[in-house]
């Protein structure tokens, strides 16, 4: 395998330069080399990045805990009596480092070495076009990739410099018992991590802005919240932190709604206010490399002003989902190893939270679809509380709500519901293929399953017509006949 060229200095030239060893990076960097590139991937910090040590890895495996002592107190209505549950914090923590420890392995530099990518630790900055430095190495490519992925947003709150406070990169290790968690954010970070710790015992209280699962469709987001609140966690919407102290040992914040105050008092802050892109140290300028405070500017074939280099993921400033960057990667070795015009479409990307029940969506929201079809769309629903699996189960809150146009075409997607996350990928491979609703309509389904609500929906759209008068007129007009 052809290896990258060393010069004088330790200096390297190669094919393909990654910055960054998270999801997007290591697809890259693992797919270059392998069809021959000479690959350089620089990573300053933890290889896996995000996802494997502070996000997607260790967030479904704190859930994961959840859901088993939420599955032991709820156990009764099965007619299951176990004896009194407990937590141990410290074995919650060692469970969550057990799975990332598992997965490791599989982006270690140990196992890209063997690959023969040439793998640099520390933090890299242009010098030029064509060329980074990591400390004293240079390392001049063909192509760049910048995939640095991003970083937790700290919102700029009198006092918040003076309080104990955790975000996704630290709330992991926690190993002792949460009394009263305070989270700053209502995305589905802080949904997520609200529903688990409280799961867990403590008592939690969740502050937004705006409104929580804002970006989600009302509806069905509704449904989230109306769990979270039923299982005891407090959400307090439409409302910003003015200040953050400390008094005592207790975290206080004040809080500001509708131009009255008031303050609350937990024991762990957890900010989960949104992230920021990774270009700080870069020095994109010396590359000719345009950058906003929200993300690296890339055309449709994720380019950046600079043509020779790419940008994909979290730092590119679109969605911030490790799938994205992983299809990011498809994106660039097409054009940067093919020479081939590939462009990205973000048209069909999923995106799931891991609540309970799980909330999943693809496509247009009923709100964006009517802002764009006017009211030349259908709205399908079917609910949970319908499907026998979901009776048997005791799992009947949520709904599938499917959009199409006139033509029956099916423009988005969402389920809230147990395992939505899983029902929805028949549904993303609609919207991207453009779709129609028949073919959902007429497939057979196993019985009893949770993915019959897929079908359900869909044979949704033929109801009116099917069982109208018109058709009751033809119904008796043949019958007629022997």
């Amino acid at each position: 395998m052809t290896e990258p060229q060393t010069g004088t200095g330790g200096d390297l030239a190669c094919d393909i330069c990654v910055i960054g060893a998270g999801s997007g990076g290591l697809s890259v960097a693992a797919g270059a080399v392998q069809m021959g590139a000479r690959t350089v991937l620089i990573e300053k910090g933890k290889m896996g990045g995000d996802c494997l040590n502070y996000g997607c890895v260790p967030s479904k495996s704190l859930i994961a805990a959840a859901h088993k002592a939420h599955a032991w107190r709820t156990a009764p209505q099965f007619g299951v009596t176990y004896g009194e549950s407990t937590v141990d914090m410290a074995r919650v923590r060692a469970h969550v480092r057990d799975v990332i420890a598992a997965i490791e392995p599989h982006d270690s530099v140990e196992r890209f070495e063997d690959l023969g990518v040439t793998v640099i630790k520390g933090a890299a900055r242009f010098t030029g076009a064509d060329t980074v430095q990591v400390d004293e190495r240079r390392i001049r490519a063909k192509r760049f990739v910048v995939a640095t992925g991003s970083s937790p947003m700290v919102p700029p709150v009198p006092g918040l410099d003076t309080v104990p406070f955790m975000t996704n990169e630290t709330v992991f290790d926690l190993d002792k018992p949460v009394r009263h968690l305070l989270v700053m954010g209502g995305g589905p970070i802080g949904a997520e991590l609200a529903q688990a710790h409280r799961r867990l015992g403590a008592e939690v209280t969740v502050i937004e802005m705006i409104a929580v699962l804002g970006k989600d469709d009302p509806e069905c987001a509704a449904l989230v919240k109306q769990r979270l609140t039923d299982e005891g966690v407090t959400l307090l919407e439409g409302t910003a932190v003015t200040q953050a102290a400390m008094e005592g040992d207790e975290i206080v914040l004040t809080l500001g709604t509708d131009g009255a105050t008031r303050t609350v008092r937990g024991s762990h802050l957890l900010v989960a206010a949104g992230r920021r892109p990774n270009i700080d140290g870069l020095d994109l300028r010396a590359a000719g490399i345009d950058a906003t405070p929200a993300g690296i500017a890339v055309d449709a074939r994720l380019r950046t002003s600079n043509k020779r280099i790419f940008a994909i993921g979290d730092v590119a400033g679109g969605y911030q989902f490790t799938h994205v960057a992983g299809y990011h990667a498809g994106i660039v070795i097409r054009n940067a190893l093919f020479r081939l015009p590939a462009r990205a479409d973000h048209r069909a990307v999923p995106w799931v939270t891991y609540t309970d029940p799980e909330l999943a969506h693809v496509g247009l929201t009923e709100a964006a679809a009517r802002q764009q079809h006017g009211d030349r769309i259908k709205v399908l629903r079917w609910p949970f509380a319908e499907n026998d699996r979901a009776q048997a189960e005791r799992a009947t809150d949520g709904m599938i709500k499917v959009v199409v146009d006139r033509r029956g075409r099916v423009l988005g997607a969402t389920i809230v519901g147990p395992t939505a996350g899983e029902l929805l990928l028949p549904w993303v491979m609609t919207v991207q293929r453009r779709g129609k609703i028949g073919p959902m309509a007429s497939v057979i389904a196993p019985y009893p399953t949770l993915g019959e609500v897929s079908k359900r929906a869909a044979g949704a759209y033929y109801t009116p017509s099917l069982f109208s008068e018109r058709t009751r007129r033809i119904v008796r007009f043949l019958l007629r006949f022997p």
